[in-house]
């Protein structure tokens, strides 16, 4: 079944269930400026090169849906130029191939040539051009799009941290990226669905679930909780005058104005991608000589039990594990597989529409730190996919099968039989 807007109704009834894969896709187009070095992971895996192969390792898994990204700045590398050749034949192939791609419009970064970023006044107008125009050059072929990906990292790496552009820093400047990056959300949706009203869009944002054994800091892991949910609370014009954050962010620097443009121009959540790691989506505050701190011990596959239930209860919306994986030995993938399939089984005895699995990446990464670190690629490359890379000069990054392509190829054979029936009584129409 098409991943049309109007075909969600199908992806929620008792048998439906999509597995799923999808390759890293970071795209930051500036460079580091002590380091001149950007950050491709297309580039950085070898899958430029290798596009034809791992899109065949891809059908291989014998998965019918899958996350692929367009690196937006290669497409579009000036104001009104567009080189559509390598993302034609790639989303072409996947096509050829019977698998339907959730494109990945932007992860992460903007194309440089425009100054200041998700900042930027034209911003969300050059990313809702952008998506139109791929929108029709596969009309009626794709249906489905992730806007963007993972709008609260996206903030907080831009925003906060200022590790990317447009490089601010600090909780205003988190407020204000936000702001950006949701309006171009907003204004993106409109453009597909001007192409077509019967795309897609799938919300894409990383999800955590932050806690605290001191009580005196239970305001501040609310807080946290809140902004986890912001990005889809704003674009569907949730963030009203009762909503927690509505006055911190007016003490951000957000205006009244802002947000009740988010309330007129609210969009429906037709289906909404949760990203969780065992590694990272547990986070747990703690105070120290040195003030507040973050810890992220390893999760167990209840995080997905508890996380379900939240966004369930908030949005009343179908879900889909867009990004999951952990990093380490076959074994502790493995391990993560079987623990995380069993969570998504129990959560959907419970009646909660979780319609589908991602494993992301199937490919090892090479992580973050290369842009701003001065070894080799390999040096950085973090082994958490069904397949590994080689890290040897002489091997060229060649893909390694390891033992769970065939686990996951058995769960893909088997379709919902291992994560059960959906129970209908609360199923949305």
């Amino acid at each position: 079944m098409p991943l049309h807007r109007s075909s969600v109704g199908g992806l929620i009834g008792p048998d439906a269930f999509m597995w799923s894969a999808g390759i890293e896709d970071t795209f930051i187009a500036e460079p580091w400026p002590q380091t001149g070095r950007i950050l491709d992971e297309y580039e950085l895996t070898g899958h430029y090169r290798r596009w034809r192969e791992d899109i065949g390792l891809m059908a291989e898994l014998g998965i019918h849906v899958a996350r692929y990204g367009i690196p937006w700045y290669r497409v579009n590398p000036a104001k009104g130029k567009w080189h559509w050749d390598w993302a034609d034949r790639a989303l072409e192939r996947l096509l050829e191939l019977g698998i339907e791609p959730i494109v990945d419009l932007v992860h992460y970064g903007t194309p440089a040539w425009i100054e200041g970023g998700f900042l930027a006044a034209d911003f969300s107008e050059r990313m809702a051009e952008y998506a139109g125009r791929l929108a029709e050059r596969f009309k009626g072929r794709i249906h489905a799009y992730t806007p963007l990906n993972e709008p609260r990292i996206t903030a907080w790496y831009c925003g906060k941290l200022g590790w990317w552009p447009p490089c601010r820093r600090g909780w205003r400047g988190f407020v204000a990226v936000m702001l950006g990056i949701c309006l171009g959300i907003v204004r993106t949706i409109e453009a597909l669905h001007a192409v077509d009203e019967n795309i897609l869009p799938v919300h894409v944002d990383a999800t955590d679930l932050y806690e605290t054994s001191n009580p005196a800091l239970n305001p501040e892991v609310e807080r946290r909780q809140e902004i986890v949910f912001l990005a889809l609370d704003l674009i569907s014009g949730r963030v009203v005058k009762e909503h927690p954050l509505h006055d911190w962010l007016l003490r951000q620097g957000a205006t009244l104005k802002d947000l009740e443009w988010f309330q007129e121009h609210a969009i429906e959540l037709a289906l909404i991608g949760i990203n969780l790691y065992p590694m990272y989506s547990r986070k747990v505050l703690v105070k120290s000589a040195r003030g507040l701190r973050i810890q992220m011990p390893y999760a167990s596959g209840e995080i997905i039990d508890r996380l379900g239930e939240m966004y369930w209860e908030r949005y009343r919306c179908p879900l889909l594990i867009t990004e999951t994986a952990a990093v380490g030995s076959v074994q502790r993938r493995q391990d993560w597989l079987d623990a995380s399939v069993a969570a998504v089984k129990r959560v959907r005895e419970r009646g909660i529409p979780l319609v589908g699995y991602t494993w992301w990446p199937m490919l090892a990464i090479v992580t973050w730190a290369y842009r701003q670190g001065t070894l080799s690629p390999a040096q950085y490359l973090k082994q958490l996919g069904l397949w590994d890379l080689d890290a040897r000069p002489e091997a060229d990054l060649e893909r390694l099968r390891t033992p769970l392509v065939d686990a996951y190829r058995e769960l893909v054979a088997k379709g919902s039989e291992t994560v059960g029936k959906l129970k209908e009584q609360h199923v949305v129409s």
